[in-house]
């Protein structure tokens, strides 16, 4: 019977096929182990002189890590062993020899993982730790889908910007300039004018010029859009939807968080309701921490981490200053000088990982925001006719995939949550 590692307690006392990986070997005389691996976890396999072939046993003294083997063998259960089942060998197929594979035991630099990451991406800890990010999209497409949202992709090739035009990825587009998208938004906010509420999941691109643990220059992004919906109801999404993606990773991915030496006490307390406090509460916050920070500005990685210690789970910052938001932000009808966006900060210090608010509905508003950023007419025609034609009012956010999975994982550097991390100075492998 063939089948994976995962499924070997299905297998109890059966010959099972295994193919994979050499991880580790040892021997002890007559007997030596074979720590196999197939990208479904580990198993230890027994190879006994006098339970197989002699072509079989001598392979030992050539199998190398990494080499490629299919396994043959009869499951039984071995409390001490991983995963507490081991497979004693009849047979080992050999595919490839492994060259000696660079990736050892020992310390290796970021620099040099980070050049091996096509082969880096097999140690535990990465495959730990992309499982979970398999599972964080997975509860977020499952909350969206069981909460009657829609899903509608956004082009990646855009002739505006969302977010500034300093960080966009410019290109040439047959006879004219296009950009690698910043960010669904935009065209989210349309689909939600035609399906109420909707949301978008895909890669997007910020040509940031930062080298900080918290950045990449690509990655991925689910931003949901909800017509007739305000502020208020845009964090009440935003939090039920982090809850559920947290709780759904501490009961489906405990082996994995395990291996992470995981402290998942905080990760714990992520239940609705989150505290939510305005941006001149926060603001007090860091005066009271002795913090030396502008009014005005926007928050750093040092801020949001003091801000963030007042709580024991994500916090909410609503109501910022209209002129460090984007230009679409509604402004608060009680004071034009705040706007009416949100950012969830993550407890630990893993900062921001949503970003988001109530839209401008205002045709003639959005208009003269435009024109105040300077930016072109044009290229924003199509999104101000959403204010002409059924315009209401309207709200999202965008969940940061990458950030969201380090916090989950405890990573050190969010280049260790997306299997090919795109940076400034990284565009390979």
């Amino acid at each position: 019977m063939k089948t994976t590692i995962s499924k070997l307690s299905k297998y109890n006392g059966e010959e099972v096929t295994l193919n994979g990986w050499v991880y580790n070997m040892r021997s002890i005389g007559k007997i030596w182990f074979l720590i196999l691996r197939d990208g479904t976890g580990l198993v230890q396999c027994v190879v006994v002189d006098k339970e197989t072939s002699p072509e079989t046993f001598q392979l030992e003294s050539s199998l190398t890590q990494e080499s490629s083997v299919t396994v043959t063998g009869v499951v039984r259960t071995e409390k001490r062993s991983i995963g507490g089942f081991e497979v004693g060998v009849s047979k080992i197929k050999v595919h490839q020899i492994s060259d000696e594979y660079p990736i050892s035991k020992k310390d290796h630099g970021a620099d040099f993982l980070m050049s091996n990451r096509h082969l880096w991406l097999r140690s535990k800890n990465q495959n730990a730790i992309l499982r979970i990010r398999h599972q964080v999209i997975k509860a977020t497409r499952d909350f969206f889908d069981n909460n009657d949202f829609i899903l509608l992709d956004s082009p990646i090739l855009t002739a505006n910007a969302v977010e500034g035009t300093s960080t966009l990825f410019e290109l040439e587009y047959f006879d004219r300039s296009a950009y690698l998208t910043q960010s669904g938004q935009l065209y989210g906010e349309a689909s939600a004018m035609a399906f109420g509420n909707i949301y978008v999941f895909g890669p997007t691109f910020r040509a940031e010029k930062s080298k900080t643990r918290r950045h990449l220059t690509e990655f991925w992004m689910v931003e949901p859009e909800m017509a007739f919906c305000d502020l208020d109801e845009n964090m009440n999404w935003a939090e039920k939807h982090v809850s559920y993606v947290v709780q759904w990773c501490l009961e489906h991915c405990e082996k994995e968080l395990k291996v992470l030496d995981r402290d998942t006490s905080i990760l714990e307390n992520t239940l609705a309701p989150f505290p939510r406090i305005t941006y001149d509460e926060a603001v007090k916050i860091l005066e009271n921490k002795g913090v030396n920070f502008e009014y005005g500005t926007d928050f750093g990685g040092t801020d949001e981490t003091v801000i963030s210690e007042e709580f024991d789970r994500p916090v909410m910052i609503h109501r910022w200053p209209s002129e460090i938001k984007a230009f679409y932000m509604k402004r608060d009808p009680n004071n034009e000088k705040l706007a009416l966006g949100v950012d969830m900060i993550a407890p630990e210090g893993y900062g921001e990982i949503i970003g988001g608010g109530q839209r401008e509905d205002d045709h003639d508003i959005l208009l003269s925001r435009i024109k105040e950023h300077n930016l072109p007419i044009e290229p924003f025609q199509w999104y101000l006719d959403l204010r002409k034609y059924g315009s209401v009012p309207h709200s999202g956010y965008g969940l940061g995939i990458e950030r969201t999975v380090g916090w989950i994982c405890g990573t050190k550097h969010v280049r260790e949550t997306i299997p090919y991390p795109r940076t400034m100075y990284r565009i390979e492998p």
